[in-house]
């Protein structure tokens, strides 16, 4: 008998387009989750919503379909159950709502911008010359990427922009280099470890300055509402604040990934001779080649506010208003076509999926579910008998956490953050409120390490294909971890030091 059953679902899986046994698991998930009944404190239709969003994370995970696909049946089960909405015409209208968010826009027109890099021949001279100071061995290329990160940090406000947009094709010049390319199959060579160092520094360097992330300005404001504006971070406070623990978690980075997913080539010792000999080959710059390179120096420009420090902030350009601007130019001058742009098919992948995901979040946070559970929260922790440094441990990592819901950081540090902090404020004694403050800071870029759309950089570097789904998830966790216990030791013992508490 089990056997005749092991045998019919087998050639069903053959005859679907869809992984059978994950799939069955996946609906047993969706069925499951509805059937719970509904909590106190949310609509019937709130907690449907749940269950939609739960269970597209776990097809994604156990890969039922592309996740271009998963997101597909999300925007069909959300526009056809109506649990956004009265009427499917409206439960559309949400469904397809993000598809306009500008975030999701800079991270497509980003991808295309990268496409540049490849074809006028910029990015594998760029690799090349990385290969030529650091090539010995891959670690080295890692903490170049690492220090690429950390000098572009204070002057881009946008770290989709910084990881996505400038580090990322570079990484993938230097990955080429070596042929490592998923299309391939040599993405183990050197690209899987670049891939997850490029990603990792984004988050570090997000923490470490006022101006390397766009909420930060935010965590700013609610630190110092939580604390009746008595802890009030400058860009310098922060930065001298993030300074050591920064710079110990972007030394340690590099060397645990490098321990997590090691790469095939580890030592080239002849990569040094091989880039020096194609760089001579190449010759000097050529038109494009230049062209590109204007462009990234207008774009690093123009996202780091340099118009509107000299001028005025009547200057001052959204990110996505950037990227669209170098995009463009790219076009007007010949250095990429149409073509190029209609053919990056990475780019409409992450506009789907990803545009998915984040309507999911948004009406998770606009039909009150994220309220919910902040709330609900609040009041455990309040009535537990915890001492004050399990609260704090407690609240800082069911923030931080918490983001395995979110696609985006600014809409997270929205929903959540203030109301934390509160709790923190009135549970923890006065003397340990500024380290656990600044925890909390620290936090709100940490936990964009978790998954591949904690934020706009992820689906970037996720989207191609140097990484699997399996691989990101348990480095993304590991990293968190080990990030969050370095500021909660040498970052406490620092600001001991500075006298902040």
């Amino acid at each position: 008998m089990f056997k005749a059953i092991k045998t019919l679902v087998e050639r069903l899986d053959g005859a679907v387009p869809f992984r059978m046994i994950p799939a069955v698991i996946t609906t047993a998930v969706l069925f499951a989750l509805l059937l719970i009944p509904c909590p106190e404190g949310l609509t019937p239709k709130a907690w449907g919503l749940v269950g939609i969003f739960l269970t597209t994370i776990v097809a994604i995970i156990l890969k039922v379909m592309p996740i271009g696909v998963m997101a597909m049946m999300a925007i069909v089960i959300v526009s056809l159950s109506q649990v956004t909405a009265g009427s499917s015409k409206a439960a559309i209208a949400d469904a397809l709502g993000s598809f306009s968010n500008p975030l999701i826009w800079l991270i497509v027109v980003a991808i295309f911008i990268s496409r540049g890099l490849k074809k006028t021949g910029l990015g594998n001279r760029i690799g090349l010359l990385f290969i030529a100071l650091l090539g010995k061995k891959t670690v080295g290329i890692g903490y170049g990427l690492a220090a690429c990160e950390l000098l572009l940090a204070p002057f881009t406000p946008s770290n989709t922009a910084r990881g996505g947009g400038i580090v990322h094709p570079v990484m993938r010049s230097i990955a080429g280099a070596f042929d490592s390319d998923p299309k391939k199959g040599t993405q183990g060579k050197v690209g899987t470890y670049l891939a997850l160092v490029n990603y990792h520094a984004n988050p570090i360097t997000s923490a470490m300055f006022l101006t390397a992330t766009a909420p930060n300005p935010l965590v700013v404001d609610y630190v110092a509402k939580a604390t009746n504006q008595s802890l009030h971070l400058s860009w310098t406070t922060w930065a001298l604040c993030m300074l050591l623990p920064g710079l110990i978690c972007l030394a340690l980075m590099p060397l645990v990934i490098y321990l997590m997913a090691p790469p095939e080539l580890k030592v080239t010792p002849n990569a040094v001779d091989y880039a020096r000999t194609e760089l001579a080959r190449m010759g000097r710059l050529n038109i494009r080649e230049k062209i590109m390179m204007g462009t990234f120096a207008l774009l690093l420009l123009l996202w780091a506010n340099v118009p509107a420090m000299i001028f005025g902030p009547a200057l001052t350009l959204d990110p996505t208003v950037v990227a669209f601007v170098g995009l463009f130019v790219l076009i007007i001058t010949g250095t990429l076509d149409w073509d190029d742009v209609l053919s990056e098919k990475s780019a409409w992948d992450t506009l789907v999926w990803f545009g998915a995901l984040v309507m999911m979040a948004e009406q998770l946070n606009k039909l009150g579910v994220i309220t919910w559970f902040s709330d609900a929260m609040k009041t455990a922790i309040a009535s537990s008998g915890m001492g004050w440094e399990a609260v704090a441990v407690v609240l800082v990592l069911v923030f931080v956490f918490s983001h395995y819901l979110f696609a985006s950081t600014t809409a997270h540090i929205s929903a959540m953050m203030l109301a934390f902090l509160g709790v923190g404020a009135l549970l923890i004694p006065a003397e340990y409120v500024v380290p656990f403050m600044l925890m909390m800071t620290a936090g709100s870029a940490i936990m964009m390490t978790l998954t591949h759309y904690a934020t706009g950089t992820s689906p970037i570097i996720f989207g191609s294909g140097y990484v699997s789904l399996g691989k990101w998830w348990q480095v993304g966790f590991v990293m968190c971890v080990l990030e969050l216990a370095i500021f909660a030791v040498l970052g406490s013992m620092w600001w001991k030091f500075l006298g902040l508490w």
